[in-house]
């Protein structure tokens, strides 16, 4: 870091990144890429979700590639590098297929959906939770739908883990809307909120939930009394509040896609559109805050000259500092990493 110190009545320069601007070195950081996907019946393909620790091995999933059909895999891989498929998914009616989420360590067992499969859907595959082994032996815990009967449907996001009890969402399914359901680890699984979407209520569901204090929170991509996507509590016996309704226009986000980050008790997450800056029409997109009790205040509105466009992804926290990326925009108009000040 740069410092400094000021004369007089002068402020000494923050070591904080906020207004500093960092010399270029010369030194290449430190990158190495630890494994290529082959693809094919004999490794995975698209890997999408983040991966996961256990005990120094990192375990994943990929959408596409395995041995049937190219329905997905779980997989496993070193530090060093060194991959292996734990599991190929069959897909149609005895197994999940095309997994889009991450795994979930509870215990030593690894836990996930897949948004596809399953063998109770009337439309080709409503979706499962699975448990597997870390030596790959899989399970079937649960499988969605049928659609149309109170059960959700396709599950894109994760697994969260609430002392021993799983909590997750669906995008379809319930009451037409989407789902919010546990499942305890032995495959007993509650709907616990069916989204009816509208001016009332969310729709669409699609990233993971988040746990603070005991409570769920999370985002609904659609729905809510302008249609544009919601911020929503659930307690974990089913109790469900719309905290925000998103407007869009200048001056609110739209289209929330990724989960919620709790920073001491504040809620921080980003919308795909809305948003002062950019394409007056549906905006570039936004960071926003939150409180529990639902005020939401727009921290950042994507757009401008040089400026990222389009945040899909949920944001991290580094020693008070969020960072986070965009799909579009900046220098190139190929996406951007960003920081901000909570």
């Amino acid at each position: 870091m740069l410092a400094g110190c000021g004369g007089g009545s002068g402020t000494p320069l923050s070591p904080s990144p906020v207004g500093v601007k960092a010399e270029r070195t010369h030194v290449r950081p430190a990158y190495k890429v630890l494994y290529s996907f082959a693809g094919g019946p004999g490794d995975g393909a698209n890997p999408y979700a983040s991966l996961i620790n256990v005990k120094g091995t990192l375990y994943g999933t990929t959408e596409l590639g395995g041995a049937n059909n190219s329905y997905g895999t779980v997989f496993s891989i070193t530090t060093s590098g060194s991959e292996t498929v734990l599991y190929s998914f069959k897909g149609g009616y005895g197994d999940g297929e095309i997994p889009q989420a991450g795994l979930n360590n509870v215990a030593g067992t690894l836990y996930g959906t897949t948004e596809g499969g399953g063998s109770l859907c009337n439309r080709g595959g409503c979706g499962t939770v699975f448990s597997i082994t870390r030596s790959g032996t899989e399970t079937v815990l649960h499988n969605f739908g049928p659609y149309g009967y109170g059960d959700g449907a396709n599950p894109y996001a994760g697994l969260l883990n609430v002392k021993g009890t799983l909590y997750g969402t669906t995008w379809d399914g319930g009451a037409g809307g989407g789902t919010v359901f546990s499942i305890t680890p032995s495959g007993t699984e509650t709907v616990l909120h069916s989204f009816k979407g509208g001016s009332g209520d969310g729709a669409g569901p699609w990233a993971n939930l988040i746990n603070v204090k005991g409570t769920l929170y999370g985002t609904t991509e659609q729905g809510g009394a302008n249609s544009l996507g919601t911020l929503f509590s659930i307690t974990p016996s089913g109790s469900e509040t719309v905290l925000h309704s998103f407007k869009g226009g200048s001056g609110d986000g739209k289209y929330p896609y990724a989960s919620l980050i709790n920073v001491k008790g504040t809620l921080y997450g980003t919308t795909v559109k809305g948003g002062a800056y950019c394409r007056p029409s549906s905006g570039c997109g936004t960071v926003f805050s939150i409180t529990p009790s639902g005020t939401e205040t727009v921290l950042q509105s994507f757009g401008g000259t040089g400026d990222g466009e389009n945040p899909f992804a949920e944001l991290i926290n580094v020693k008070g500092t969020l960072y986070g990326t965009t799909a579009l925009g900046g220098t190139n108009g190929d996406g951007t990493v960003f920081w901000l000040s909570p």
